[in-house]
């Protein structure tokens, strides 16, 4: 007995290693998806800056450091900083058209109603 249970904890501890090794593949392979997620999110016009910021966040828990780490976090610190300046700016430099005519201006002329045609139906 004491012969088989010490083969037994070397094969056990093996598989578990493997079992281990596999895990963390996959948890990098699920990193590196959601940091494309991340990238392609901060290309779009209006990018939910609070779910680039989770993915870019699953990327570094998952120990994922290259450069498109620092890719997406540079993008999204400069669209934040974009954001800020151009909060309150408004849309084009025209101004306005007041809703209001001015006290001087005629009355828009009202255009002609439409007379009802003199059709009857037919009758079958």
């Amino acid at each position: 007995m004491p012969i088989e249970a010490a083969l037994i904890k070397p094969v056990v501890d093996a598989l578990m290693g493997l079992f281990k090794q596999g895990h963390d593949l996959q948890l990098k392979h699920n990193a590196e998806a959601a940091l494309r997620e991340a990238i392609r999110e901060l290309l779009l016009a209006n990018p939910d800056e609070n779910k680039a910021a989770a993915r870019i966040a699953i990327a570094k828990a998952a120990g994922i450091l290259s450069e498109d780490v620092l890719l997406a976090e540079d993008m999204l610190r400069r669209h934040r900083d974009t954001r800020v300046r151009t909060r309150g700016k408004s849309g084009g430099s025209r101004k306005r058209a007041t809703a209001t005519p001015a006290p001087d201006a005629p009355a828009p002329a009202k255009p002609a109603a439409k007379k009802s045609s003199s059709r009857k139906p037919k009758t079958g």
